[in-house]
């Protein structure tokens, strides 16, 4: 992760692979050895950060039965993942700064190939009747949507809220919307 860490606070364009080879201890030509070009290296790099935060989410939501329990603590994890590790919001941006020829940049290829056993989550709950019956690529869409914006919003504020109470806004916004239930009622009715 040392890589990680060294694009992110110098910057691809201005981080030397003799600087990382240094830092990892080791020649320059062992770090060609393995990766091709730099450029190599800072996507495998992404590519380990969005892998870590797969581990770390799967981690804490492993034996969880209950849905709801299920995506709260995703939700969570994903927001305390990037909080304790905001060096990792700044390689996903150099990425797609410095990597506008690749047709999707790392963390999009990650969310797609994730997004399957949430949407299956989903499903269940619309067939339990506890979620309304929209398609779940709409709802993990938003909810996607906004843990990336959050995430982003975060590293430049850089003063966030925790997590936990992040974490807990999204739930309430998204699982319970704004309109009480009169106005919910009425607005179904116009």
């Amino acid at each position: 992760m040392q890589a990680a860490q060294l694009f992110a606070q110098h910057g691809y364009s201005n981080c030397d692979t003799q600087l990382l080879a240094e830092t990892i201890g080791v020649g320059k030509g062992t770090v060609y050895r393995y990766f091709p070009s730099k450029r190599a290296l800072f996507l495998a790099a992404a590519d380990r950060v969005m892998r870590m935060l797969r581990a770390h989410v799967d981690g804490q939501i492993e034996g969880l039965d209950d849905p709801f329990v299920r995506i709260r603590t995703g939700i969570r994890c994903f927001l305390e993942f990037f909080a304790e590790h905001p060096e990792f919001v700044e390689l996903l941006m150099q990425e797609r700064a410095q990597f506008k020829d690749r047709t999707r940049p790392t963390f999009m290829e990650h969310r797609q190939s994730n997004v399957a056993r949430w949407r299956e989550i989903y499903r269940g709950l619309i067939g339990e009747s506890r979620v309304r019956d929209i398609p779940v690529e709409r709802i993990t869409d938003v909810v996607g949507n906004l843990l990336y914006g959050t995430i982003f919003t975060n590293y430049f504020s850089g003063e966030p809220k925790s997590p936990e109470a992040q974490a807990q806004d999204i739930i309430d916004i998204v699982f319970n919307g704004i309109l009480t239930d009169s106005e919910r009622n009425q607005q179904q009715g116009t």
